[in-house]
Order: structure tokens, then C-alpha cells, then sequence
């Protein structure tokens, strides 16, 4: 099956998450995703090895669907290789700092005098314009100055997430901008920049938390796992395990007072709204401690589950990726590469489309995999590539 994206070009110059993630997206959705790489391979290629090779571990999720070529487009023989490549691209994707953009001739000036509709996609730290415009900067500091970290773990000890949850919603806001100009091409003829920034998308997260804190002045600080907008939200622990329960509402919270039995939950008017519930919480929470220490995490699930109330099992990493729903919804495929031993769970596009699905066609690319079939594609002379990697070029 093609996809809907079949007759696209992009050349992924993407290091890391935010860019790579946009160009697997894309590449799920049928584009031809080249990604771009330093001749003795980019960083991300050897983050978090998994192998003996050093192969990372998100190069294997986040370069799924691409053919891989190596180019060093500062040299001049690379500039004129990376002017061919451009003339046959539909869209670039970098997650740059602007200064760095141009030096390799990727900035959208030096892209349009080469192909005037070329759609430039770009992630940067912290926005391309204003004092910090080519400050450079990863997910966790995105997430400290959004102020996610003041608020996550205890009021002494700031806390960051574990998994880079801004990289990824920079990624996924990079590839509906990148759709939205394609569309928009399609309409008009007229290509365009979409820019990303990791703040950006840190502070859009934050957008309720930080429209609280503008109008009201509240200051709040941590206060680990336990929620401070409603209750019972907290981890609690079982016979067995942990347990997450999120209870938001009247209704919710009337269907948990009932399950516990106790009737002045409904009465008492510290607990009469999400916001007072919020304030009190840690009553709650030592009240719900209570009712799941007596059971196993199986037991209060099912009872929780009976309840319609929101609750999730507290899974290691090795539990997730055998829990029955994800392997009941197919949200992983087996993948593989060369020289790392057995299948890896590879996720997929997450999302179902009924007419137009996302596919795995292709492993990541060994480094340098497609060199020569692009370059060959381009017009280039089997002499002539091997001059362009005696020159380290390519």
C-alpha cells in the first residue's frame, strides 16, 4: 500500500528527537525521507548504544522509513551535491540554531535560490529571533524554563521528566506544520519556512498552568505525585505494585466516595469541588493509600475499573512493552537491524487511519546505506562518487 505522502521528497538533516521524529512521521505516511548525515556518522546515531557497534537505541525508533546518506555540504563539492539534492526536494528539515543553518547553505534564503517552492522545516532551543535566538539547548532545558520542573517532583528537589516529552510534541507540531504547507503548496504554488522551537512547545504544555499563575498568583510548588486541581490523583501503592488514580469532576468524585464507603466525602465542603479537593488532597490520598494497601494491584484495578474510575498500573519499562493492550493494539512492530541481535519493539505511527495508515517499510539505514543510489539518481558517475568519498565529501 502507498502512502498518501508517496510523491514527497524530504531531506532529514534532523540530529537528535525533534527533527528526526517529524521525519519519521512523514516517512510513515509514505514520504521519501532521506536522512542526512556527517560522513563518520551524527551523534544521534550512537546515543544510548544497544549494540557493539554503538547503535543507539532512538536512532532505531526515530529513523524508521529513510534511506541514509552521508554529506558534508560545507565542502564545495558537497554544496554542489546538496544543490542537486535540494532541486529534487519537496521539504528540509534541521533542528539548527540559525547561524549553523546558513554556514551549511540550509537556511531558507540559500534553499529558495535553489528551489523557489522548497517548504524549510526547522526546530530550534528556544525560537530563532530574541536574545537566546542561536543559544543551543536540549528538551530537559525547555522544560525547566517552562516551569514544568518547579512543579514536578518535591517543592525542595525540582524534578525532570524522565522521557523527552518536549522533543516529541516539537516533532509532532513540526510535522502539522509541514502537512499545512504542503497543502498550502498545493494551493498556491508557494513554498515556505515552518519553525519550531522546543520553549515554544514547553510553554504551550504549561498554556493552563500558566494562565493560572497569571491571573491568580497562586506560586505553587511541587508536591510529588499528588495533584493540586483535583483528588483523589496520586500513585498509591497495593499489596503487590503501584497504582495511578486520577479522579477530575463531581461525578467521578461521587462514584469513588461511594466505593469507599464513606459518606461525609459528599457532605463536607473541604471536599465539595475539584479546587477544594485540590487543597485537600492529601486527606484524600491518605484515605485511597488506605483502601489500596488492602488489595492487590489486580484487585483494586478491577474494582476501580467496576467504578468507571480512571486508574493505570505503575509498569517498569519491560511491562509496557508486554502489556496486554499495547500488544492488543499493535502499537509496536518487530523491528530489525544489522548486527543488533533478535527484533526490537519499533513503534509505529500512532495513530489508525482507516484510509490512509501508516507503514513500516523500511529499517533505519546503515550509515552511508543509500549514498550511492542517490548520488547515482542525481547523475552522478560511479568515478565520480568514488572521487566525492576519497574527498570525504560523501
Amino acid at each position: 500500500m502507498t502512502g498518501i505522502l508517496e510523491n514527497i521528497r524530504v531531506l532529514d538533516f534532523g540530529r537528535y528527537i525533534a527533527g528526526p521524529f517529524c521525519g519519521a512521521l512523514l516517512g510513515d505516511l509514505g514520504a521519501d525521507v532521506i536522512r542526512m548525515e556527517k560522513v563518520d556518522g551524527s551523534e544521534d546515531r550512537f546515543t544510548t548504544p544497544v549494540n557493539a557497534e554503538g547503535i543507539g537505541a532512538g536512532f532505531l525508533q526515530l529513523n524508521r522509513n529513510k534511506r541514509g546518506m552521508t554529506l558534508n555540504p560545507r565542502k564545495p563539492q558537497g554544496s554542489e551535491v546538496l544543490a542537486r539534492l535540494v532541486a529534487t526536494a519537496d521539504v528540509v528539515l534541521a533542528n539548527l540554531p540559525p547561524d549553523t543553518l546558513a554556514s551549511m547553505g540550509l537556511d531558507y534564503l540559500s534553499l529558495t535560490a535553489i528551489k523557489p517552492d522548497i517548504i524549510l522545516t526547522t526546530s530550534t532551543a528556544f525560537g530563532s529571533k530574541g536574545p537566546y535566538g542561536n543559544r543551543v539547548g536540549f528538551d530537559g532545558v525547555a522544560q525547566a524554563m517552562s516551569g514544568n520542573m518547579h512543579l514536578t517532583g518535591e517543592a525542595d528537589a525540582p524534578s525532570k521528566n524522565y522521557y523527552p516529552y518536549v522533543d516529541y510534541c516539537t516533532g509532532a507540531l513540526n510535522t502539522v506544520g509541514t502537512l499545512a504547507a504542503i497543502i498550502h503548496r498545493m494551493n498556491t504554488g508557494e513554498g515556505q519556512h515552518v519553525e519550531g522551537a522546543l520553549l515554544a512547545s514547553a510553554i504551550t504544555i504549561a498554556g493552563g498552568s500558566l494562565i493560572e499563575q497569571a491571573l491568580t498568583g497562586i506560586n505553587r510548588t511541587a508536591t510529588g505525585n499528588r495533584g493540586q486541581t483535583s483528588g483523589p490523583s496520586d500513585a498509591f501503592p497495593t499489596q503487590d505494585g503501584w497504582l495511578l488514580v486520577q479522579v477530575v469532576g463531581n461525578p467521578l468524585f461521587e462514584r469513588w466516595a461511594n466505593l469507599m464507603g464513606d459518606d461525609h466525602w459528599l457532605t463536607d465542603e473541604r471536599f465539595a469541588s475539584d479546587e477544594a479537593r485540590g487543597i485537600h488532597g492529601a486527606l484524600i490520598s491518605e484515605r485511597m493509600k488506605a483502601w489500596t494497601s488492602e488489595r492487590t494491584t489486580a484487585e483494586a484495578v478491577a474494582e476501580l475499573e467496576e467504578a468507571r474510575i480512571p486508574c493505570g498500573e505503575i509498569l517498569t519499562p519491560a511491562e509496557a512493552i508486554e502489556n496486554e493492550q499495547v500488544v492488543a493494539m499493535g502499537f509496536f512492530e518487530q523491528g530489525t537491524y544489522p548486527d543488533v541481535q533478535g527484533n526490537y519493539p519499533l513503534t509505529r505511527l500512532p495513530l489508525d487511519m482507516s484510509k490512509t495508515p501508516g507503514t513500516v517499510r523500511l529499517r533505519p539505514p546503515t550509515l552511508g546505506e543509500h549514498t550511492h543510489a542517490i548520488l547515482t539518481d542525481l547523475g552522478y558517475n560511479t568515478e565520480e562518487i568514488d572521487e566525492l568519498k576519497r574527498a570525504r565529501v560523501v
